[in-house]
């Protein structure tokens, strides 16, 4: 007790030649309290350490330039709120988009410009209300993207990798899954119900998650097609048992669908035929669902590459089908532009043919290889994908007209992703922290993951010097917990809307309560609507009965 008594007299002795100016205390090499550490750690602080060298704008040096912002911001949210009926109903969602991935895409949106990068905003961004959702699932903490797809879609939370069941179903459950008492309807279905066109674009598969929220019922996510369940579940009886693609060509409401883009075509097709992009089907019982939609939809077209797209006359046809990919569609960064359409060009032509119902729409739009980028460990990839799919948000707002037409941005979950440090203005979000260096004075990364697959120590256990290794779009940035890939974090994602009934999207709210205030907004689904008589006590008296 006497001895680190005596230590903690000889330190506070060093704190003070070292705030008058006699020692540099970070070169004192001594055994301290983990307190004293801290402490230490603080007084480089105090010194101004982190203010060092730092850029500062010009502009940002002057007060009115702050002022001016602000009361313009104050001056939007001031604004009373659209109540118009909602005719359109957009929702994008950007998958595993955390906080801190749209906060790196806007970084670098400006850097990209060959600006500092912080002053840039997304075009979500710049819808005038925002909120918080929370994801966690029935029974997971951290979700997937299938729990969460029923939830801001279908409107009731689940278990983790089920998808349109409620928690009643058990992973793998056939059964279960299958019995129509257990199935929960979704947006889709609402809007179809009133007359509306409805559809999705995704980047990664029509089989996948997020997309398969809008139509699928299923035990298991991963049961895209017969083969899936054949090898994933072994046990189940596939005869009885309806894959997701399946469901989406032959039961409703998903072989209503105006609009169906992304990837996936092998999940269509049998293992005997070879598909469009040079890849055999990996269908097992021989069904081509390709033929079977075509059949069913005689004034609907099926595309797979961008000419074809871009070319379709949208007058002339009903339905269209795009299938880009045999499985999930190429990074934005790595694709062939002649023959893989981008976000926004999808966009643009599925809410062409949409907006031929005079009753109005639902799409899902899905940028779903953020979450791709961000598993790999390769912001470079995901940041590129959020600013694709920022771009088709922007080109989705000036097709529209916010006074009819709802669109909510929003994410499924979030990826352990975090800026670290102090780096100053302009600071290179995709490089290292030029600024800071660790306790080994080894300069880390600006961006760095919870958990992935390479954490560049030496043989020591020692960090790494990466100077010169950035640059390349598909680096692997560095991760503090060895994993074979990275994984999701349970952080709340951000909610950004514009347009009938937006207001309704702000606080924090669970995430299954999402499409009840879309629906709420369009006069759509079973629930309470903007369209009710005396609409300003209808939420409440559903509350009072125990609707939900």
């Amino acid at each position: 007790m006497g001895f680190q008594l005596f230590k903690l007299l000889a330190f506070l002795v060093l704190l003070c030649a070292a705030f008058a100016g006699y020692v540099n205390i970070a070169d004192v090499d001594v055994d301290f309290h983990p307190v004293e550490r801290l402490v230490r750690g603080k007084l480089q602080m105090a010194r101004g350490d982190m203010a060092l060298n730092k850029y500062t704008p010009e502009e940002d040096k002057d007060p009115n330039f702050w002022i001016n912002i602000a009361q313009n911001e104050m001056a939007e949210r001031l604004k009373a709120p659209n109540l118009n009926k909602a005719k359109n109903i957009i929702m994008f969602l950007g998958d595993g988009m955390s906080l801190t991935t749209v906060t790196a895409a806007r970084i670098l949106k400006g850097q990209r410009k060959g600006n500092t990068g912080e002053e840039d905003i997304l075009s979500f961004e710049k819808f005038p209300h925002a909120g918080l959702s929370r994801t966690y699932c029935t029974n997971a903490q951290v979700p997937d993207s299938a729990c969460t797809a029923t939830a801001y879609l279908c409107g009731v939370k689940t278990n983790i990798v089920n998808i349109g069941v409620s928690a009643n179903v058990d992973h793998n459950n056939c059964e279960a899954s299958m019995d129509p008492l257990n199935h929960v309807s979704s947006i889709a279905d609402w809007a179809q119900a009133a007359g509306k066109s409805t559809g999705f674009v995704t980047t990664t598969t029509l089989t996948h998650a997020s997309p398969s929220g809008s139509y699928a019922h299923v035990a298991n996510r991963f049961w895209e097609c017969d083969t899936d369940i054949r090898t994933k579940a072994p046990d189940v009886d596939v005869t009885r048992c309806m894959d997701i693609a399946q469901q989406l060509v032959t039961q409703s409401p998903g072989k209503n669908f105006q609009v169906i883009m992304g990837g996936g075509m092998g999940k269509f097709l049998p293992n005997t035929l070879q598909d469009l992009h040079g890849k055999m089907g990996e269908r097992q019982d021989g069904k081509n669902l390709l033929s079977t939609w075509q059949a069913m939809n005689a004034n609907g077209v099926i595309v797979s590459n961008r000419d074809q797209l871009l070319n379709l006359d949208v007058s002339a046809v009903d339905k269209v089908m795009g299938i880009f990919e045999s499985g999930v569609m190429k990074f934005h960064s790595e694709a062939d532009p002649v023959k893989q359409p981008t976000l926004p060009e999808m966009t643009e032509v599925a809410l062409k043919l949409l907006s031929k119902n005079e009753n109005g729409y639902f799409v899902f739009i899905e940028g779903g290889l953020i979450d791709y980028g961000n598993h790999f460990n390769k912001p470079g990839i995901s940041l590129d994908e959020t600013l694709e799919f920022e771009k088709a948000i922007q080109l989705a707002r000036d097709m529209t007209n916010p006074d009819d037409t709802l669109i909510v941005v929003t994410a499924d979950h979030g990826h352990p992703l975090s800026i670290s440090g102090y780096p100053g203005r302009g600071n290179p979000i995709l490089g290292l922290n030029e600024y800071d260096e660790d306790a080994n004075g080894v300069r880390y990364s600006t961006l760095n993951y919870a958990i992935g697959t390479n954490q560049y120590l030496d043989e020591a256990g020692n960090r790494i010097d990466l100077t010169g290794r950035f640059g390349p779009s598909d680096f692997i940035f560095p991760s503090y917990i060895k994993s074979s890939i990275g994984n999701h974090a349970g952080d709340d994602v951000g909610v950004w809307a514009s347009g009938p009934y937006s207001h309704l999207f702000t606080g924090t709210m669970q995430q299954n309560t999402i499409p009840h205030q879309m629906a709420y907004s369009a006069c759509i689904g079973n629930g309470p609507t903007m369209c009710d008589e005396s609409n300003e006590n209808s939420l409440e008296n559903s509350i009072d009965n125990g609707e939900k």
